[in-house]
């Protein structure tokens, strides 16, 4: 995790340990301990990184409750939160009306403490991250929809960040994007109506930092010792065995803001070859070819796919003969296809992975898929759903970095501007004839429905579940080696089928998710 954080974006699956708290190390807070003379007053730990700890507090002077950052002591990271306050100062002076969905820095100050002087950063308080919003939903993908309404907000915040300043996030993950509100409102110190702490509470001795921390170490003990004692049980067929029901994410204000820029750099004053978080790296990061913007583009397709399916689309992993950096490239290359040769070696450690034809040197064996089949196959996508996703995806993408495509140009992608319908009554074009339909309302270039429909067609064909006879595509009693043409009509920006066909109730309006008229408008 890195180690600047903003708000609850801060690990809360373990404490930080009572080693850090040294010279040049953390600062012991206690609830009620005040800061900036006195204005920010500390309410509750949201959690730590590796260079700082997060702390709700309230600022008395505009009685509203924010997020105190406060970083470590030692000379390399009091620099590091030097950078972030720069970088953070330009997102604040450039967005003066906060719309743009990224984190908001509200004031920066030191404070001096028994293990030195600490650089402190006040950040607006936000909710849960991204990945406590998977975990809440038991690691299930998100329903399209709302991973739609998550990805407008954060390309919203990467085209600030591009083409307004020029910043590359460099470090774009699920824990690194925040909600704007707590999902469980009854952490959220505003709906709770939780009455704010003035003054430290009595009986909290000079060393209750550290006593709290063992104590809190010692409980977390305990509740793992009874999770693997429940395990068991339900492994037994005992108490707890039940299986468990989805979670209703409706409700839950999906908003959210981009976070964490600690490792963000301008493009034109970048100091670091490798960035990124492992899982989210780019092909050209591994292979040191020089990054820009489209480097965070990489990032969020991972991050859009990863909320879609709630499992990560790389997890390389070392082995016998071969490194973790081959193993991701590897991956890369089955899910999306050969690196091209000028890609493959135009990259500063490409010899170390590729031999001169780009093929990698110690993983000689690849099973080539896709994308769209492996969201069919594995996360149980519909074909429609899978064929627009991977769509939107997939230039994203792209080996070449420049031709992914700018946050700018994905805010106009038809995906992100299809919804759902469910249960619509849709009349045919007479108006005597309703049907239920429970498909997408496909907002797409007629000529990408109609390769669809005409590929999905021509896949149940070949699989035996069609046959045509003149002018109908009918259930099968023997397979026909062809199918009658299809011309697609584009009317009004939308698409009918010509009357030469005819699709009757089978096995394609199931595919399809609904029954097709002669001349009925999809």
């Amino acid at each position: 995790m890195s180690g600047s954080l903003s708000s609850s974006s801060a690990s809360e699956d373990e404490d930080e340990g009572i080693d850090s708290y040294r010279k040049g190390g953390y600062h012991a807070v206690r609830i009620g301990d005040s800061f900036s003379g006195g204005r920010y007053i500390a309410q509750r730990k949201l959690g730590w990184g590796e260079f700082s700890t997060v702390w709700l507090a309230y600022d008395t002077r505009s009685s509203e409750y924010v997020a105190l950052k406060i970083q470590k002591s030692a000379p390399q990271f009091a620099q590091a939160a030097l950078h972030e306050i720069e970088v953070l100062c330009a997102i604040a002076d450039n967005d003066p009306s906060n719309s743009k969905y990224v984190v908001r820095l509200i004031d920066h100050f030191k404070h001096t403490g028994p293990n030195g002087q600490h650089p402190c950063m006040v950040l607006e308080f936000l909710g849960d991250s991204l990945l406590h919003l998977v975990k809440y939903n038991r690691y299930k993908g998100l329903e399209l929809d709302k991973v739609r309404e998550i990805c407008k907000c954060i390309l919203i915040g990467l085209d600030y960040l591009h083409k307004e300043l020029g910043i590359i996030h460099t470090d774009l993950k699920l824990e690194n994007v925040l909600l704007l509100s707590t999902i469980n409102a009854t952490k959220d110190p505003i709906r709770s109506g939780t009455t704010p702490i003035l003054e430290r509470p009595e009986g909290i001795p000079i060393g209750g930092a550290t006593m709290n921390l063992i104590e809190k170490k010692l409980k977390q003990r305990a509740r793992r010792a009874a999770a693997r004692i429940s395990g068991r049980r339900s492994s037994m067929g005992g108490v707890g065995g039940g299986v468990k029901t989805n979670r209703s994410l409706d409700g839950i204000d999906l908003r959210c803001k981009v976070v964490d820029f600690g490792n963000a750099c301008w493009a034109d004053k970048q100091f670091a070859q490798e960035i990124q978080t492992r899982q989210y790296r780019s092909p050209e990061v591994i292979l040191q070819s020089g990054y820009s913007f489209s480097a965070d583009m990489w990032s969020f397709a991972c991050i859009a796919f990863e909320l879609a399916t709630g499992e990560m689309m790389f997890t390389p992993k070392g082995g016998q003969g071969f490194s973790e950096d081959e193993d991701h490239l590897a991956m890369m290359m089955e899910l999306l296809g050969k690196i091209p040769r000028k890609i493959a070696n135009g990259g500063a450690r490409s010899k170390d992975y590729f031999d001169r034809y780009g093929d990698l040197k110690r993983i000689r064996r690849l099973k080539y898929g896709s994308l769209e089949k492996l969201l069919i196959d594995k996360f149980k996508f519909s074909e429609v759903d899978a064929f627009e996703f991977a769509k939107f995806l997939c230039p994203l993408l792209d080996f070449e970095p420049e031709n992914r495509p700018t946050a700018q140009q994905c805010l106009q992608h038809p995906w992100l501007n299809i919804k759902s319908l469910n249960q619509t009554e849709v009349k045919s074009e007479s108006g005597m004839e309703k049907v239920n339909v429970g498909m997408r309302n496909l907002q797409m270039k007629a000529e990408d429905i109609f390769a669809l429909s005409s590929r999905l067609i021509r896949n149940r064909l070949h699989q035996g579940q069609l046959w045509t006879q003149g002018n109908q595509v009918k259930e099968p009693n023997n397979l026909m080696d062809n199918i009658e043409s299809i011309e697609p009509t584009n009317v009004n920006n939308t698409m009918l089928l010509n009357n030469s066909i005819n699709l009757e109730v089978g096995p394609v309006t199931e595919m399809l998710g609904l029954q097709i008229s002669r001349g009925m408008s999809l």
